[in-house]
């Protein structure tokens, strides 16, 4: 995965900020190890060196062969393996440069299939590597000498994600012999829309749809990418990125780079690629004969793409499913025959193994649990929910359980354990208590998937992924001793569920992913259902009659169900193979192939061993990536300064001259966070001029307008506290701050002072300490806002160290989110009271306050909110290619504040309030421009003040889409 784009608009839009962003870390207690070889640094963790070594021999072992085709041969690269984490993932970032292999291997097979998980990440996120790497030619590289790597990632803005993503997901599958173009689920999207008559234009293709399936950019980019490569050579590419970095500024060079190497724009391409794909899956649905099966009636609507996936049966006319799509959060269901749809449960961060458990009237998953504080520690607990009662428990604790299947009679769990040395284990837990009762010996260390129990309660039955591939093993959870079922193949199997003497699992034997059946006494095995799609997680019904999957369509998965006939299974020496390997031709080009094949399955003669030592985090604290100006978001600042950040994300440095346009002054800045401990320490020092202009008359007529600059010093010091409490369907976070500011004045001689600045009274020394909760309802794509939610914040600022400025705040505000009228509308209540003190010195606001009216500061102030959105329109409007509007929406609102402030007069204290009103309408588009997959949304806000009459049109930005 290519990593920097929100990054990049955080480090842009606040160079010089004093709070620097919060970011992933370990825990501080995790000492840490490098490896050196001539390409890479790797960085791994105590206790992963077996697993550190062999990484870094297998980068060494694809160097070359991944840099052949687009001719570059990168710089060294610092490669961090993390193992705190269940998260399967992996990036590469040019903020600082560097790539993360997240170490635990997914259980979904639709990812690596048969490869290991840890090559595939070697040769998918080195590709993106090499491809930054080609960047550093003509004017890119003269604009990374000037400025850095922000500037570098800059100027790679105009490739898109789908070239990226698409051309690594090629060249793992013609390097690896293994790959994502070699598996049917990974283009299942796309082919069944071109196969359902649904070819998108192109700006819908790479911009996405809040009503349709549009697939990622990965299987996008995919068969663009290859379908150059097929008609125009492997090294088509290479000469595509050269043309775009000669001058990359003008917004479709991309596109022109295509035209000049093709004679044809990205849009052609586009189109012959989707031509070519389509005339060949119609080719592969010539001469299927389809099974039957009935499809389970649900409340989806057809024209929102929606899922309903892994069905388990409750009863023998129920299933348990899992609900997931563009309107609605992942959730379980129940589903009858009859059509009717009821929701059973929501789970909280759903650890999506490609499957689901159910059984004796309970449903057993896997969730994430983060820790509180540290990003990159993320467990994975079993959780269980009784149907019946109602009730939810939380089996496991800080556990790393990547999927769990509960045994037949409810008495028992099989869990699929990965520990934090790359080390995977069965492990079978007390359905009660969660206490371990047995963990299966592993000593070739094979990759277990989707467990299930047969009906004994005894016998296992398991995917086993070995060096050479994959097979389906029973195992006796008792004594541990395995039988391999089937030879070991290259087949991608996956899903087994057995019943009787038989077990059905999922294979891509014909080309397309279909349930076949093994019988477990002869060993031979029948394709049982023959989708034009494909068919997946089968489960028997308790009487053994109906066999249940869920089948795919344009519109989403379904639940599908069909009778158990044997005398109707196919068997598989009569499966025709309908493969679709449209990488196929590029493998003969690709000299270094077969090198890295012997490579994967360990063929080649092991190098020594590459010495380690001990990282230290205090010596590589300092680690500058960029240089040069950085533009402000209000583009009347800019700065030119380093940014620095360690390789491990927990110093973050800063240091720059800033210029303000409006008041022609300059400062100096330097900004510190370390992150590496539970509280995030931040120092930020700020020197510099200001100027201003007011008028100093005493009385009307104002016509006294005195100019003046002064010097200033701002030091700010303290902590901050996020904290991650998510566990259920809310997200949950808390925050705690408390920081120090020092502001120092000189040269100021206007003969008046802003009760808000700290002008002639020289110096102010403050202290400011927050408080905040957000408790809000998970959302789904087409949520403009949480349906349910609480949010509360606490601020108390004062200058309890005395001086000749004075002052105190303290305030409260909360947000109420209710449902709206419509599906995926939101209605928020706000309300807020503050208190300020009437000294020398009055702090900024520290609530909401009326929009469109200016802020009054008062000694008690109260304020409260009513705001209603919804969505309007989601279209697929085009303007040419330079805008794409994909969302249309609108929000209305009431703000109300009351102000009551005291002034004392000799012998008297009189009171005078106010109150403030306003209310409008907001309408906002959700668009990308020159095909950016990022979306922004900005629109129009309307105010109308009931106390003035005034009328204001403001422009509205409300933020960036990531």
């Amino acid at each position: 995965m290519r990593y920097w784009l929100p990054v990049f608009l955080l480090i842009t839009f606040s160079a010089a900020a004093q709070t620097l962003p919060v970011l992933d870390q370990n825990p501080p207690s995790l000492p840490w190890y490098q490896l050196r070889t001539p390409h890479f640094r790797v960085l791994y963790p105590k206790g992963f060196d077996q697993t550190a070594q062999q990484t870094a021999r297998r980068l060494e072992q694809v160097y070359e062969p991944v840099s052949a085709s687009l001719k570059k041969e990168p710089r060294r690269l610092s490669v961090i393996l993390q193992n705190q984490t269940m998260l399967s993932n992996g990036f590469v970032t040019l903020l600082p440069r560097r790539s993360e292999f997240f170490a635990t291997p997914p259980q979904d097979p639709f990812l690596a299939g048969t490869l290991g998980w840890l090559d595939l990440l070697a040769v998918h996120e080195f590709r993106h590597v090499v491809q930054y790497d080609k960047a550093l030619q003509g004017l890119t590289r003269t604009a990374y000498t000037l400025f850095g790597n922000t500037a570098l990632a800059a100027l790679t803005l105009g490739v898109p994600d789908w070239f990226w993503e698409g051309d690594a997901v090629g060249t793992e599958s013609v390097l690896t012999g293994e790959g994502r173009g070699r598996i049917p689920n990974f283009d299942l999207g796309m082919r069944a829309n071109l196969l359902a008559g649904r070819r998108f234009s192109y700006a819908k293709a790479v911009n996405g749809s809040y009503r349709d399936n549009v697939p990622n950019h990965y299987v996008l980019g995919y068969f663009m990418s290859t379908y150059l490569k097929r008609t125009y050579g492997a090294d088509a590419w290479s000469e595509v990125l050269n043309r775009y970095y000669r001058f990359p500024l003008y917004p479709f060079s991309f596109s022109n780079g295509i035209k000049k190497t093709t004679q044809y724009r990205v849009e052609e391409l586009y189109r012959r690629s989707m031509d070519d794909m389509e005339e060949t899956w119609r080719k592969q649905q010539q001469g299927l004969r389809l099974t039957d099966a009935v499809t389970y009636p649900v409340k989806a609507s057809e024209k929102v793409f929606t899922n309903y996936q892994y069905p388990q049966y409750i009863s023998e006319h129920e299933v348990i499913a899992v609900k997931s799509g563009l309107g609605d959060i992942t959730q379980f269901v129940r589903l009858d025959r009859n059509g009717k749809e009821t929701k059973v449960f929501v789970p909280g961060l759903f650890n999506n193994p490609e499957m689901l458990s159910v059984a004796a009237g309970k449903i057993c998953w896997t969730e994430y649990r983060y820790d509180v504080r540290f990003g990159q520690k993320i467990d994975s607990e079993i959780k269980l929910y009784d149907v019946t009662t109602r009730k939810l428990r939380r089996l496991s604790h800080h556990s790393r359980y990547s999927v769990a299947s509960l045994s037949p009679d409810g008495s028992r769990v099989v869990a699929v354990r990965n520990d934090e040395a790359y080390q995977t284990r069965l492990v079978i837990l007390d359905a009660e208590t969660g206490r371990e009762l047995r963990v299966l010996d592993n000593p070739e260390n094979d990759f277990f998937g989707h467990p299930r129990w047969q009906d004994d309660n005894r016998t296992l039955v398991v995917v086993t992924r070995k060096k050479a591939g994959k097979t389906i093993q029973i195992i006796d959870s008792e004594t541990g001793v395995r039988r391999d079922l089937m030879p070991v193949s290259g087949q991608n199997i996956s899903h087994p569920q057995p019943w009787k003497g038989y077990v059905f699992y999922n294979s891509p034997q014909s080309g397309i992913d279909n349930i076949y059946v093994l019988n477990t006494r002869t060993g031979r095995t029948y394709q049982v259902t023959s989708r034009p799609l494909g068919a997946y997680h089968p489960t028997v019904s308790g009487d053994g009659q109906k066999l249940s999957f869920h089948d795919f369509r344009a519109g989403g998965y379904r639940i599908a169900e069909m009778p158990i006939d044997s005398a109707a299974w196919t068997p598989t020496e009569q499966v025709r193979d309908g493969s679709v390997r449209y990488f196929g031709p590029l493998v003969a080009q690709e000299p270094g192939a077969a090198d890295v094949r012997l490579a994967l399955t360990d063929s080649l003669a092991a190098s020594v061993e590459y010495p380690k030592s001990r990282f230290s985090r205090l010596l590589h604290a300092v680690n500058i990536y960029s240089w040069g100006p950085v533009v402000s978001s209000d583009g009347q600042s800019g700065t030119v300064g380093l940014q620095s950040q360690d390789l491990l994300s927990t110093t973050q440095l800063g240091l720059g001259v800033g210029y303000n346009q409006a008041e022609r002054t300059v400062n100096y800045y330097g900004n510190l966070s370390y992150q590496g401990w539970f509280p995030i320490l931040d120092v930020g020092f700020e020197r510099g001029r200001r100027s201003t202009s007011v008028y100093v008359d005493q009385r009307t007529p104002l016509d006294s307008l005195r100019s003046d600059s002064w010097n200033y010093n701002q030091l700010t010091a303290g902590f901050r506290i996020p904290l991650q409490l998510t566990t259920s369907k809310y997200n949950q976070s808390a925050y705690v701050s408390a920081y120090y500011n020092l502001q120092q004045v000189s040269g100021y001689d206007l003969p008046v002072r802003p009760i808000t600045e700290v002008g002639f009274g020289r110096v102010l020394n403050g202290l400011s300490y927050g408080l905040s909760y957000s408790r809000t309802l998970k959302l789904s794509k087409r949520d403009v806002a949480p349906r349910w939610g609480q949010t509360v914040s606490a601020v108390w600022r004062n200058t309890p160290f005395g001086g000749a400025l004075r002052g105190e705040v303290w305030a409260l505000q909360g947000s109420l989110y209710l449902p709206g009228v419509g599906k995926h509308h939101s209605l928020r209540l706000r309300a807020g009271y503050q208190e300020q003190m009437r000294g020398t010195y009055r702090f900024a606001a520290a609530v909401f306050f009326p929009r469109g009216q200016s802020y009054v500061s008062h000694d008690q102030l109260m304020t409260a909110s009513a705001e209603y959105r919804l969505p309007l329109l989601n279209p697929h409007w085009s303007i040419g290619r330079w805008l794409y509007i994909q969302r249309v929406k609108a929000a209305g609102f009431y703000d109300f504040a009351w102000g009551e402030s005291r002034s004392r007069t000799p012998g008297t204290l009189a009171a005078y309030g106010d109150q403030y009103y306003t209310t409008g309408l907001d309408l906002s588009f959700v668009f990308n421009v020159l095909r950016l997959r990022t979306p922004l949304e900005a629109g129009v806000r309307t105010i109308y003040n009931l106390k003035s009459g005034e009328v204001m049109v403001q422009p509205l930005v409300i933020g960036i889409g990531i």
